[in-house]
């Protein structure tokens, strides 16, 4: 009876972790440094936090992806 109970509170949180993982991808910022200049923006790093974001145009505020 613990080996099913074990077992299944294993599987649900293996299914959690499924749907977990594609959100997390999801969120992920969207532009890349062409895409923020071909939107009319400005690709600027913010030292203060290590980032580069896209600065005005169509992906203002976003973070800029390694491409």
């Amino acid at each position: 009876m613990r080996t099913r109970i074990l077992a299944f509170a294993a599987a649900l949180a293996l299914a959690a972790l499924g749907v977990a993982v594609p959100v997390a991808q999801a969120a992920a910022p969207a532009a890349d440094g062409p895409t923020c200049t071909a939107g009319k923006g400005a690709v600027e790093y913010d030292s203060a936090t290590g980032r580069w974001t896209c600065n005005g145009g169509a992906y203002d505020g976003e973070l800029i992806n390694e491409s």
